[in-house]
């Protein structure tokens, strides 16, 4: 019991990690597409709303939020 306890907890503390890691990859690329995009007004203001809150979660320690947030950053992006 103890044992799947603990394998439990160290894959949670793991995908963390895994989720961390990734955040300062995907804001490097949402800003390389926005310095190249073709959006702008509403559209280019939503991405960057994005990508802002992207960081922050990030910082925060929410990773997945962060993820989340950059992805569709990514995504309106094309």
């Amino acid at each position: 019991m103890k044992k799947t306890l603990a394998i439990l907890i160290s894959s949670l503390f793991i995908s963390s990690f895994a989720y961390a890691g990734q955040c300062p990859a995907l804001v490097k690329q949402v800003d390389a597409k926005i310095a190249t995009t073709t959006l702008a007004g509403d559209a280019l203001k939503e991405v960057k709303t994005l990508r802002d809150k992207g960081d922050a979660d990030h910082k925060a320690g929410k990773h997945a939020d962060s993820v989340k947030a950059l992805q569709e950053a990514l995504k309106k992006l094309g």
